[in-house]
């Protein structure tokens, strides 16, 4: 098995960023996010039982999940969401193991955004990494880049862990507090580090 490398954050911290900083350095990145949004595309792997439990209300005229739609619907009822997540999180755990079993680069960086929360990957990972940012930002950009309420911004922030028990559970922590030149020097870094604690089978 690849020597994996477990990246989360909260949301709006820049994981996505820094994950595209580790892809051009040439590290083998397996997204949740990425697969999630595949299997719930159009005729993605997850949209024959997503019609059968939520109903066609859910699916768009090309086949694909309507996003928006099964967001409230979550949101506002727990139970929905269970049945949700009993749908998508077999199919991601199994694609993500295809996916690291591709891997050909030196290690692999899988961005679980709750991995710290969910549990259920870390058994795949070597190390934990965690992207940080002060709580405002997190908020101002998830807002710019969603078109989601303040208010619905923070209650996806209270499923997470709080900021300060997330650091305390990272192996590595990125700061994503000002330039982009400075975050890109402590990916390098880390990309470095990781590609030794690869080579030397480190744990």
């Amino acid at each position: 098995m690849v020597y994996c490398v477990g990246m989360t954050g909260g949301i709006g911290c820049g994981k996505t960023t820094v994950a595209r900083f580790f892809a051009e350095l040439g590290a083998g990145v397996v997204d949740t996010d990425d697969i999630s949004r595949e299997l719930t595309a159009a005729d993605g792997a997850a949209m024959p039982a997503i019609r059968a439990t939520f109903g066609a209300d859910f699916v768009d005229a090309s086949g694909a999940l309507v996003r928006s739609k099964m967001r409230q619907l979550i949101f506002t009822d727990p139970a929905e969401k269970a049945q949700l997540e009993a749908i998508l999180h077999p199919l991601i755990r199994t694609q993500v193991e295809a996916a690291l079993a591709q891997v050909r680069a030196s290690y692999a960086l899988l961005v679980v955004p709750l991995l710290l929360e969910t549990r259920q990957y870390l058994p795949l990972v070597q190390r934990v990494l965690v992207v940080d940012c002060p709580e405002a930002d997190q908020i101002a950009r998830t807002m710019a880049r969603s078109q989601l309420s303040k208010a619905e911004v923070q209650s996806i922030m209270c499923n997470q862990l709080t900021r300060s028990e997330r650091v305390r559970q990272a192996d590595d922590l990125l700061v994503n507090d000002g330039a982009l030149e400075t975050l890109h020097s402590a990916v390098q870094k880390l990309h470095l580090d990781y590609l030794v604690r690869a080579s030397a089978g480190h744990h």
